[in-house]
């Protein structure tokens, strides 16, 4: 146990580094960006002097070491700035944004383990079948289809051609938020406040976003599944439960995979960015109240202290998920030399 603690600290100190380098790219790439944030703001027309004026409010006539430093300090005090078009505080415009874009990535992460390893599983154990190879070419096929493509086509066919399920936002307008938005995290809200009806009408609207991103992302966990699926099933102590009589279900199924999923939970970790990455997109298509759809209004504004802050929180969020995915997987793994 004193060797896992040791281990946790290492790997939380080995974050701090992480962080550091993230955030020092996040600064040098959007000051290296072509263009003048506060002329974009202010206009092609603005005098000389307004652009001025408001260069040495928002601290952007200062040497870039100051402006480093200075950034570096906001962040330690979790102070992200002040919106440059709003004049609102860069926290307090991404409170109600980031539990929405939460919300889907997991709900898309559960739909995504749900669909990609169950077929990985079964394409394993019927290696080189016509169900395995029509698995595979699924797991190509949607691996390769742009996610807003994806979600188009399945507005279209659930939410247009069979009127089943809603194609935007994240509630209905009979659904009043006041009711019961305390967190902002929906789905969690409406369960403390026992409004039911309010519930299911989150989960309608989260679904088609949700499994969107599930399915797009699907394929990779279906390859990476059957291929440590693969290798398993050639184990000793599986060839030996075989010989035993034990069902050929229950030797994949409880056997085989529970140990095959351990280099899928790293994955898991790594494929989170991609989900965050591909709730951009998929917040777009289903008109999403998130903190990917919030960060594309702002780079068309040029509001600089808005994209900045947004990115910053996909670091740092990026950055705690991988942090803890390696302390599960030492749980988990006796392998893991602390």
């Amino acid at each position: 146990m004193k060797n896992l603690l040791k281990y946790i600290v290492s790997r939380v100190l080995l974050t701090i580094p992480m962080l550091f380098i993230l955030l020092s790219l996040v600064f040098v790439v959007l000051r290296v960006m072509p263009g003048d944030p506060v002329s974009a703001m202010l206009g092609d027309h603005a005098p000389a002097h307004v652009i001025r004026e408001k260069q040495l409010e928002l601290g952007l006539d200062k040497p870039i070491f100051v402006q480093y430093l200075n950034y570096l300090g906001q962040i330690a005090r979790f102070d992200l700035g002040e919106s440059m078009v709003y004049k609102q505080r860069v926290v307090d415009t991404m409170k109600d944004k980031l539990p929405a874009t939460v919300e889907l990535t997991v709900i898309a992460m559960i739909f995504t383990l749900l669909i990609g390893i169950p077929l990985g599983a079964f394409a394993a154990s019927k290696r080189r079948s016509a169900r395995d190879f029509g698995i595979r070419l699924y797991g190509n096929i949607v691996y390769c289809i742009p996610v807003y493509w994806m979600g188009l086509m399945l507005q279209l066919l659930f939410g247009i051609f069979l009127n089943w399920l809603p194609i935007a936002g994240r509630t209905s307008a009979r659904t009043f938020v006041t009711d019961f938005a305390r967190s902002n995290f929906y789905i969690i809200d409406t369960i403390v406040a026992g409004n039911w009806a309010a519930l299911g009408d989150v989960l309608i609207h989260i679904f088609l976003p949700s499994l969107t991103l599930g399915i797009t992302l699907s394929g990779v966990f279906l390859r990476l599944t059957r291929a440590n699926m693969l290798d398993t099933l050639k184990s000793d102590y599986v060839l030996a439960a075989r010989a035993r009589g034990i069902p050929e279900k229950h030797v994949v199924y409880r056997h085989a995979l529970k140990n095959a999923f351990i280099p899928i939970l790293t994955m898991l970790g790594l494929q989170f960015a991609t989900l965050l990455a591909g709730a951009i997109l998929t917040e777009s298509t289903f008109s999403w109240p998130g903190i990917g759809r919030l960060l594309l209004e702002r780079i068309y504004l040029r509001d600089y202290p808005v994209i900045q802050g947004v990115i910053v929180v996909y670091a740092l969020l990026v950055s705690l998920i991988s942090m803890l995915v390696d302390i599960i997987y030492a749980f988990i793994d006796p392998r893991v030399k602390y």
